[in-house]
């Protein structure tokens, strides 16, 4: 149940989700698809359109399924090109063998995942792939550590090494999980640093002086850093992790 409270916090911020959460790199969308464009791909708890806009913009055919509807609303507004069904990783409205390729995004930790991986294994044509795709704060990075023991002092939030996948593997219908690793950065200046992790459901879920105690604490962060103080914006890094595995 605490799962599925944090998993639905989402939609009351879908404008903030949209605007400050990363994206994903173009190479590790490619890798996660394992087929060319115009393939067609099955964007699993879609959110507000991040990972699918970046499918769309490399030409691939992309039906993106969310639950929730406010972020499911936003996916609308702010993606071209296409409508979210509403659906779950369980259950997608599709017939069997739609598509060539199932991805997600950071929902993926949400998923009650035997039941999910088959049902890509029913949504997937032979030889499709089910890719999970992970962006993951680059905690070797003092500053960026320093990020995560507030979150984790304040929140009780996770660190990227305990948020990250732990999958073995997909289930009888797949060959197995292979893993490939991708680096990239997202630019922010300190507000956008606050605006970042108040997306976080940790962050949705807390109360309002838990809250503020947070911002005040990553505006001290950024203020006094030696990696960031006088700095009017920063790289943050991440590490994308993309698990996928072909349909047998």
């Amino acid at each position: 149940m605490a799962d599925q409270v944090h998993a639905l916090s989402f939609g009351a911020a879908a404008d903030r989700y949209d605007r400050y959460r990363p994206s994903y790199p173009d190479p590790a969308v490619r890798w996660a698809v394992g087929r060319p464009a115009p393939a067609r791909v099955l964007d699993l708890g879609a959110g507000t359109g991040i990972l699918s806009r970046v499918l769309l913009g490399l030409g691939y055919q992309v039906t993106p399924v969310e639950q929730d509807p406010g972020m499911r609303a936003r996916l609308d507004a702010v993606t071209p090109g296409t409508v979210a069904l509403a659906g779950s990783a369980e259950r997608v409205p599709l017939p069997d063998g739609a598509v060539e390729a199932v991805v997600a995004g950071q929902a993926y930790h949400w998923f009650d995942h035997p039941v999910a991986h088959a049902e890509g294994a029913r949504l997937l044509r032979p030889g499709g792939t089910y890719a999970a795709i992970f962006n993951q704060r680059d905690e070797t990075v003092p500053w960026v550590a320093a990020l995560t023991a507030i979150t984790v002092d304040l929140l009780g939030g996770r660190g990227a090494r305990d948020d990250g996948p732990g999958v073995d593997g997909y289930g009888p219908d797949f060959a197995p999980v292979e893993r490939g690793e991708f680096r990239h950065a997202l630019r922010l200046t300190p507000e956008d640093l606050v605006g970042m992790i108040s997306t976080r459901s940790y962050y949705l879920t807390a109360g309002p002086q838990r809250q503020r105690r947070v911002d005040e604490a990553i505006r001290e962060l950024t203020a006094g850093h030696p990696e960031l103080a006088g700095r009017e914006s920063f790289e943050l890094p991440y590490r994308t992790v993309v698990l996928r595995a072909q349909r047998r």
